[in-house]
């Protein structure tokens, strides 16, 4: 493929060709920043570069993969000898062969997280430490914050900053845990992931030789997605340029959005600061969206203060205005949107995968699967479990099978030591052989633990005793009361609410408002039946769990031919494309986020995710909230995002407003726009500016 050169617009074979010196590519959403990735090493090695000299690095194995298989496919097998991967693989590679100069065994153990917190467990546990206090989630989250921002043992040991904020958060064991874990995983040889950032660092400055060597093995460094690099990778990425400057790094400032992963929106901000003699090129012309999608989406990052300059812009159809929904409720969000999807599926006979449906947070996911299992629409959850076989709502769940059916022996034994109550395996095991020699089950053990013969001591038979009491005032509450108001108080007198609350990283807040989700889908199964005659109504939580569970079996119904609608969070449709994509619950303190609103800084990276999720959409974009919300069984009014008003009116589709499905449409076209102006501040604003056509 000699002709690769003429494959490129202008500013991409500028970029390609541009081989000697720093270079930074913006390069805006949809244009095409793979292939100029992939050109350049192309042309590296096509200008007599060897391929040992090139270091490429990506953020996923899969955009390693298929970067090297289309390099292989032009150049033949020399591509194979790139060292091409994510941070974490090459970096390890390097560690394997420098890994005396640490003090380390060449065949060190890469630890997972799951390792990871076997280990900590372990040491939290011989510490004698409080479980509540020292999570460990938390504890793992605050342990790779250190390492990913070089803060060693000794230098946690002397930042009286850092450990004023563990004393703070009542965890003044946090510097003895952390040094304990070090030590454990050298004395087992093994790293976890943050290691390979760390060690690598050390590797690098406390080796000068090593240094050397690996500067002048790499004398062309690329580096994708460059805005999600954070501190540590910072720094390893500008000591190996340091002696060549033959550095590329591409990426879009207007898509960083993982802060919360450590990623630093500096190092790209900042990269003409480090090399002053840099090449700037921007890819600025859009290949994915229609002119009104990449309109829309300029207007919204335009209010961003903190970003680079540059103007996105494509000469593809002007396409759709972006298309805006409102709801009453969340529930009535999905319904709208299913509907929607169904529609154009058959009107333009369009596939189920040309759908995709994005959300800020994943507890959104419940509405949106059930609104489209009742329409037959096949769908995936991308990146993520199906909202109710994720393991707190399953957990949940289990509480509410052996409420309602105690017998039922594996949601017993899921729920029977969950949150911890001192009822070990071993005690578990004991019963369990009881009750196989006495024919019972074993809740039929558990219930009369005092009078059985299990050979468990006092202590232990107390703290099952206490349980079974447990399980039997939720019984009595299954009897006499719906199933919310059951679900609501097996949910607090449990201890799973409590759990939730505790962890406040960002998994332990995800699944606390999962379990909310699952309570506000409760209260709307309760509502519906109290809609019924009297006479077909069940608002019990036993009818609650064979709905659901008839419910959920459709998941085994799902295609696996690909073919099915996407439902995932905007992190997770980072890097992916759909002709059609709904984004849902646009609301303030929703998205944005609330955690959002107390600083410039957060508040604009929400924006950036927005800028993110609209930027998914090919050919159509829309956008969509409710004005009431179910949060903890109560409806509370919602507020549209402020994003929305943010779009420049003449890109948004305002007639697109849907209402209630359940209220007959009133056929009046002016009294229909005088409603749709008073509804809402932000859609009169939408109306003024419309009329005006001038901005408010």
């Amino acid at each position: 493929m000699n002709n690769y050169l003429d494959h490129l617009n202008v500013s991409q074979r500028k970029a390609v060709e541009y081989i000697s010196g720093p270079l930074m590519v913006i390069a805006g959403a949809g244009s095409g920043k793979t292939r100029v990735l992939i050109y350049r090493i192309v042309h590296l090695l096509k200008n007599g570069v060897d391929p040992f000299n090139i270091l490429s690095l990506t953020f996923t194995n899969k955009a390693a993969k298929e970067m090297k298989e289309r390099i292989e496919n032009i150049v033949g097998l020399e591509a194979k000898n790139i060292w091409m991967g994510t941070f974490h693989s090459v970096f390890a590679k390097i560690l394997r062969y420098e890994a005396d100069k640490l003090g380390y065994p060449s065949n060190f153990t890469i630890y997972d997280t799951d390792d990871s917190k076997a280990l900590l467990r372990r040491i939290i546990k011989e510490m004698n430490l409080d479980t509540d206090i020292y999570k460990v989630n938390i504890v793992q989250s605050r342990i790779t914050s250190f390492k990913n921002n070089l803060i060693t043992v000794k230098a946690y040991n002397n930042n009286t900053e850092l450990k004023t904020q563990d004393d703070s958060a009542h965890r003044p064991q946090m510097g003895a845990i952390y040094e304990r874990y070090v030590k454990d995983c050298f004395k087992s040889g093994a790293m976890d992931f943050d290691d390979l950032l760390l060690k690598t660092n050390e590797l690098l400055f406390r080796h000068p030789d090593v240094l050397h060597k690996y500067q002048h093995r790499f004398q062309y460094v690329l580096v994708d997605e460059y805005q999600d690099t954070n501190h540590s990778q910072y720094l390893i990425v500008k000591a190996l340029a340091a002696l060549n400057e033959n550095i590329c790094v591409v990426g879009d400032d207007a898509q960083s959005i993982y802060s919360f992963r450590g990623a630093n929106i500096r190092n790209i901000l900042n990269f003409k600061s480090d090399y002053s003699d840099v090449k700037l090129i921007k890819l600025e012309q859009n290949y994915r969206s229609t002119k009104n999608i990449v309109s829309a989406a300029n207007s919204v990052i335009s209010k961003n203060k903190d970003q680079l300059d540059k103007e996105v812009w494509t000469s593809n159809d002007l396409g759709d205005k972006i298309k805006l929904n409102r709801a009453l409720t969340d529930s009535d969000e999905a319904v709208i949107v299913a509907s929607n999807i169904q529609e154009i599926k058959l009107r333009n006979q369009e596939a189920n995968h040309n759908f995709a449906i994005l959300y800020r947070t994943n507890a959104q996911s419940r509405s949106m699967e059930e609104a489209l299992r009742k329409r037959s629409i096949p769908y995936r959850i991308y990146g993520g479990l199906s909202f109710y076989q994720r393991k707190e709502v399953k957990d949940m769940m289990a509480y509410f099978r052996v409420a309602s059916n105690p017998i039922d022996e594996e949601a017993l034994r899921r729920i029977i030591n969950y949150p911890k109550r001192g009822i070990g395996n071993s005690s578990i095991d004991r019963m369990t052989l009881t009750a196989s020699e006495q024919e019972k089950t074993l809740w039929g053990i558990v219930e009369n633990i005092n009078f059985e013969n299990t050979g468990l001591n006092a202590g232990s038979k107390a703290k099952v005793d206490n349980f079974a009491v447990l399980i039997k005032s939720f019984q009595v509450m299954v009897k006499e009361k719906d199933a919310f108001e059951v679900a609501t108080y097996i949910a607090k007198q449990s201890g799973m609410l409590r759990e939730m609350q505790i962890d406040k990283t960002p998994e332990g807040i995800s699944r606390y408002e999962n379990l909310q989700e699952l309570l506000n889908g409760i209260n709307e199964f309760v509502n519906q039946e109290n809609e019924k005659p009297e006479d077909q109504r069940n608002t019990s939580l036993s009818y609650y769990l064979e709905d659901i569970a008839l419910l959920t079996d459709a998941d085994k119904e799902v295609d696996d031919d690909g073919n099915h609608v996407s439902l995932m969070t905007i992190h997770q449709s980072k890097g992916l494309e759909f002709p059609y994509v709904y984004i849902v619950g646009l609301e303030e303190n929703l998205f944005p986020s609330q955690m959002s609103m107390t600083s410039r800084t957060d508040l604009e990276e929400e924006r950036r995710l927005f800028y993110v999720a609209l930027t998914r959409a090919e050919k159509r974009a829309t956008l969509s909230y409710a004005l009431t919300r179910y949060r903890w069984g109560n409806l509370i009014d919602c507020e549209p995002s402020r994003f929305i008003e943010e779009i420049d009116n003449k890109y948004i589709d305002a007639n697109f407003i849907n209402v209630n499905p359940a209220i007959k449409p009133i056929q009046n076209k002016v009294i229909q726009s005088i409603i749709k102006a008073l509804c809402h501040p932000v859609l009169i604003n939408l109306t003024i500016k419309k009329a005006y056509n001038t901005k408010i």
